[in-house]
């Protein structure tokens, strides 16, 4: 039997393009190469699939691979997709990627993949919609107002007037489907609003308005294996600017991450992992994902971003926490392929 052809896809069509790189990279450079056939699969910005050389992967950036896509890859339709690969690991980040996009393709195609199913990945993405969720299922999740671009368009002031009264100053402004922290703006005043509004909506057509939180933010990475779903250690995150921005996310020296917690009591953590588990199990989250959140200065637990997926660069939260559970990076690249087989053959219809 020949080695499992792996398709690390990766690039993409979103604000996370280069975030995407830099997992995808790293995924393929950490397969076992003793089961696994690395087969990079490069998503341009409009969206098509090239099968890259293994030369183009170490290029610096998605524009640098863009230049040199139509003479040195070989260009794929979707429907091909299949001929060139058994599985996929999804290295994907953003729009088309989290969002249930690339899983729908990856249904029809009969592809298995890693992370959740079509459903769930929409859901991780889409900020409104999962607080929603949470909220009925139980978990805390930040106070938060959704206002449509039409709405901010027609009257601004009447939006202003909403947020001013609720949630109030200081909080925050998000496109409800972006992730990396792109577009999030601190508002504290009329001004930093209209600010903040204008920014999220150059990435989508609502926003939401989200309470300030303070306290100690977390992240946890949860495995499902046998059906029974593990989280990893919990991450401390102390960021350096006023809340964890995309430069504090990718850039080195601008973050503290403490794994295990250096502040957070052990009881808590374990309150902290049971409300994440909750959290997973609400939105059907499969495989493997990602669940941040706030313990904040008055004890509450909040959990404010699910993720479908992680970021997989090698100081990426994943690997951490694999380290601390004495996972070695091919270790925990290897065990989330063989999970989500193994889920993948068990389910009935789309994951």
């Amino acid at each position: 039997m020949g080695r499992l052809k792996v398709g690390i896809i990766l690039g993409g069509m979103s604000s996370e393009r280069e975030v995407s790189l830099n997992s995808g990279r790293n995924v393929y450079d950490n397969l076992d190469a003793e089961f696994y056939e690395g087969v990079p699969v490069f998503m341009d910005a409009q969206g098509g699939l090239w099968i890259l050389p293994w030369h183009l992967i170490s290029q610096n950036t998605t524009r640098d691979i863009t230049e040199r896509l139509k003479g040195e890859a070989r260009r794929i339709a979707y429907e091909d997709l299949k001929k060139e690969i058994d599985f996929a690991f999804i290295s994907l980040h953003g729009k088309y990627g989290d969002d249930g996009c690339i899983q729908g393709l990856l249904e029809l195609l009969r592809i298995p993949y890693t992370g959740p199913g079509v459903m769930a990945s929409a859901l991780g993405m889409d900020k409104h919609l999962q607080q929603k969720i949470l909220r009925a299922a139980g978990v805390a999740v930040p106070e938060s107002l959704l206002v449509r671009e039409e709405e901010w368009r027609q009257d601004s002031q009447i939006v202003k007037d909403r947020v001013k009264e609720f949630p109030g100053y200081p909080c925050f402004t998000k496109p409800i489907r972006e992730g990396s922290s792109v577009g999030v703006t601190v508002v504290r005043d009329e001004a930093d609003l209209e600010r903040g509004m204008e920014d999220a909506l150059k990435w989508d057509r609502a926003v939401l308005v989200e309470e300030y939180l303070e306290g100690r933010e977390f992240s946890c990475i949860v495995l499902e294996e046998e059906g029974q779903f593990h989280p990893l250690e919990l991450t401390e995150i102390h960021p350096q600017s006023e809340f964890f921005t995309y430069d504090d996310k990718y850039m080195p020296g601008r973050c503290r991450k403490f794994t295990p917690p250096k502040t957070i009591p052990p009881d808590v953590t374990e309150q902290i992992k049971a409300e994440v588990i909750r959290a997973f199990k609400a939105l059907g989250f499969r495989s493997y994902g990602r669940i941040d959140g706030f313990i904040l200065n008055d004890g509450r637990i909040l959990i404010t971003d699910p993720n479908s997926s992680s970021g997989m660069a090698p100081s990426s939260f994943f690997f951490e926490q694999a380290a601390c559970a004495g996972m070695l990076p091919s270790m925990i690249i290897t065990t989330l392929i063989e999970n989500a087989i193994r889920i993948h053959e068990a389910k009935q219809g789309p994951l």
